[in-house]
């Protein structure tokens, strides 16, 4: 990294969906600059206001079909007039398009054209029933393969995956891990005001995740507690160089420091290689890695995308914590929950805290700026001196757009 480059002063709305008692489909919900607004203006409030700010990057993916609403980036007004004139982009990478808003800012950043930037991710999904989402959300995929996929597109993708890895490496004990993760991800969630499933009561959670796949009424290989649920929210944080600090007037342990990135495509037109690995997510954290000089053994805490438990196992495997095929060991182990070797997801991830797709890889960043200054609240775990450091893994699609992030605490 030519200079240095921070995050701080993080902010999520409640994600919003079944399982929030404030959710009541039959009822109109806020809508997309609702949802701006609030997480927009409490990181203004944070850091002196929009005259602070030089730029605006807003992650979205499907707006203009579940909200029949484009043109995101001049919402940013909308906010708060003081950004009125200044520059705000709109950018999409299906579900990684919150971990694109976060390169993009990072890039303006070490560009110089700009020290303090806005990153904010948002989607709101609950505007039309499930089976029409899936099909709104299919757009993250190949639209050749939409006639011949599921109804439940992306639940039939990971399906598959999940079919491939029980034939392979067997399906017993992988099963297990799905319901363990799933198990980790409520319990995590519990423990954050803002998660989707902050108000789940099941006692027995492994228990109640290892119910048995039913392809008739869903897919084959996944239940419905192997999936991320339909989510409304937004998640903002601020992008800042050493300068854009001062300015803003935070100090740098409020803060985190970015010390790596890296982006990686597959070709969207392909059927994945090896549905049994990751590869252009195990392309993306090393290149992350890599910038930022470390191996995965100095890293801490992850926020990966468990868009399904596959994802989760997967890319356990993809970070290099577990070989091939071990990943449910390493899972069944606790070596993922809060109280192990590197807990993952703390705050719930996609099952637990939510999915709102625009927002997620924000929600990731704000997530791990929390837990590395020590705001994470309930939900804070011990960072280790010898793991100082957070990485995310934002996925957009069936592995094809990956975004990748390594932080630590600002010194």
């Amino acid at each position: 990294m030519e200079k240095k480059i921070y995050m701080t002063a993080g902010y999520n709305t409640i994600s919003l969906g079944t399982g929030r008692k404030e959710f009541n489909p039959s009822k109109p919900r806020p809508g997309l600059e609702h949802y701006m607004n609030e997480a927009g203006s409490k990181v203004l409030a944070k850091i002196g206001g929009a005259d602070s700010v030089d730029e605006t990057v807003i992650g979205n993916f499907m707006a203009s079909r579940f909200n029949n609403q484009a043109h995101l980036g001049a919402f940013a007004p909308f906010i708060d007039q003081g950004l009125s004139g200044k520059p705000s982009t709109r950018v999409e990478g299906a579900c990684a398009s919150g971990g694109l808003a976060l390169l993009t800012g990072i890039k303006s950043v070490l560009s110089g054209s700009a020290e303090v930037v806005l990153a904010l991710g948002v989607e709101v999904q609950n505007s039309v029933k499930a089976i029409y989402g899936a099909d709104i959300l299919a757009g993250a995929g190949w639209a050749a393969d939409r006639k011949a996929g599921h109804a439940f597109f992306f639940p039939g993708q990971f399906s598959d995956r999940a079919g491939v890895y029980f034939e392979r490496y067997g399906r017993e004990q992988t099963r297990k891990s799905f319901a363990r993760w799933y198990r980790n991800a409520i319990e995590n969630a519990r423990l954050c005001e803002t998660a989707q499933e902050y108000h789940n009561t099941v006692a027995d959670l492994e228990g109640l995740a290892m119910t048995e796949p039913n392809g008739k009424y869903f897919v084959d290989h996944l239940n419905l507690y192997d999936c991320s649920k339909v989510s409304d929210g937004a998640s903002a944080i601020a992008i800042v160089s050493a300068e854009g600090l001062r300015r803003i007037g935070i100090p740098v342990g409020d803060a985190v420091e970015i010390t790596g990135f890296g982006h990686a495509v597959g070709n969207i037109t392909l059927k994945p290689a090896d549905p049994a690995e990751m590869t252009t997510g195990k392309l993306a954290a090393a290149k992350a890695m890599k910038m930022a000089g470390i191996s995965i053994g100095l890293v801490g805490t992850v926020e990966t995308h468990d868009c399904f438990t596959i994802a989760g196992i997967l890319g356990v495997e993809a970070l290099g914590l577990a070989k091939q095929g071990e990943g449910p060991d390493y899972v069944m182990d606790g070596q993922t929950s809060r109280f192990g070797e590197v807990p993952f997801n703390t705050t719930g991830g996609l099952i637990g805290w939510g999915h709102p797709t625009g927002a997620t890889g924000v929600h990731m960043a704000v997530t791990l700026w929390e837990q590395l200054t020590g705001r994470a609240g309930a939900a804070q775990i011990g960072i280790r001196q010898s793991k100082p450091y957070g990485l995310s893994l934002n996925m957009g699609g069936d592995d094809k757009t990956l975004v990748s992030i390594v932080y630590k605490r600002g010194e």
